[in-house]
């Protein structure tokens, strides 16, 4: 009896030190994803706005072609995802019935385009806005697809990270550097661009996160079909419009833009692989979290490096996110959450 509780007495420290270690795995393994995403986004982010804002050659040009984009960032990611599941030795085969990967595929190239097309017609509190609430829509999605449940803490968590962050973004100390101060203005269609954009974000990742979780695959294996789905939808789409020829023949006239498209791709499938990682590994919420604080994380970086004051709005907001994301589990799990 003695050697029994002995042997149950032992047993525990040994049991505790697994949890720990899975802990330290998983926070480890949060952090490369958070690093990875909002690494990548951020260079992407720029390289976007640059495409789709700043005029090209002498004549002044800009390049109009969102849809063009999309097909040049996917196909890459289809290739790369290709070769990388050649090269392990596993399977091409599909592992869900295709018709779900076209689900994921023609609602993320609907994201994309919205987002693409948005950038012309709205104001950048619009924008910010709109990004910063982009755990609301996946906390509806999720009860929708998934059945899960979220309390009011829930709801009220993702409210105040995303206040937190608009403020923070939204008013700097310097009102020369205020985005209130410039920009284009918003519009109705500008506005419903962005509602769209967050719809469909929402969709996408919980989606991809029911296919993760119903099925046994492999983040490269979903990458590969979803991405070819976004091919060919997106072919048709530029063949469709007429804009496929118009794009080529851009980028033929205008090598910097071909350069920065290719660069674009490059970045976009980095951080594709990134995104499915923590959508697989820690689910759609919190990967909503992870895009939702990047930007104040970006900012605060800025701010930084360049020795930039905080105004007592930045601090506020700040503080704020600060207080709510402590509330998170290592494994990134909210502690408030009731959903499964």
């Amino acid at each position: 009896m003695a050697d029994a509780a002995a042997g149950a007495g032992s047993a525990l420290p040994v049991d505790v030190g697994r949890g720990k270690e899975g802990r330290r795995r998983s926070a480890a393994g949060c952090g490369f994803a958070v690093v990875g995403i909002m690494s990548t986004l951020l260079v992407y982010g720029v390289l976007q706005e640059k495409i789709m804002s700043v005029p090209y050659g002498a004549e002044k040009e800009f390049f109009r072609y969102s849809l063009f984009l999309v097909f040049c960032n996917r196909i890459t990611t289809s290739m790369v995802s290709a070769l990388v599941l050649t090269a392990s030795k596993k399977s091409l085969n599909p592992v869900a019935p295709l018709q779900k990967y076209c689900v994921v595929s023609a609602s993320n190239i609907l994201t994309t385009t919205c987002q693409y097309e948005a950038l012309k017609y709205v104001s950048f509190p619009v924008q910010t806005l709109a990004k910063c609430a982009k755990m609301i829509p996946v906390m509806i999605w999720g009860t929708i697809i998934m059945r899960k449940k979220y309390g009011g803490k829930d709801y009220f968590f993702a409210v105040v990270v995303m206040m937190g962050c608009s403020l923070f973004i939204l008013y700097p100390a310097s009102m020369d550097a205020s985005p209130f101060s410039k920009g284009r203005e918003s519009t109705i269609w500008g506005v419903s661009l962005m509602l769209g954009y967050l719809g469909f974000d929402g969709f996408t990742s919980t989606f991809q996160d029911k296919l993760f979780r119903g099925y046994d695959m492999e983040i490269h294996n979903q990458i590969f079909y979803t991405t070819m789905c976004s091919c060919l939808l997106s072919f048709c789409g530029l063949v469709l419009q007429n804009h496929l020829i118009p794009a080529v023949d851009f980028m033929f006239r205008h090598p910097d833009c071909f350069y920065d498209v290719i660069i674009l791709s490059s970045v976009a499938t980095a951080s594709q692989f990134f995104i499915s990682y923590t959508i697989r590994t820690f689910g759609a919420l919190t990967f909503a979290t992870i895009m939702t604080t990047r930007q104040l994380v970006s900012i605060l970086l800025s701010c930084v490096w360049f020795v930039h004051p905080l105004s007592w709005m930045q601090w506020v907001g700040a503080v704020h996110v600060n207080q709510e994301l402590r509330k998170l589990k290592p494994e990134g799990i909210w502690l408030a959450s009731s959903g499964k």
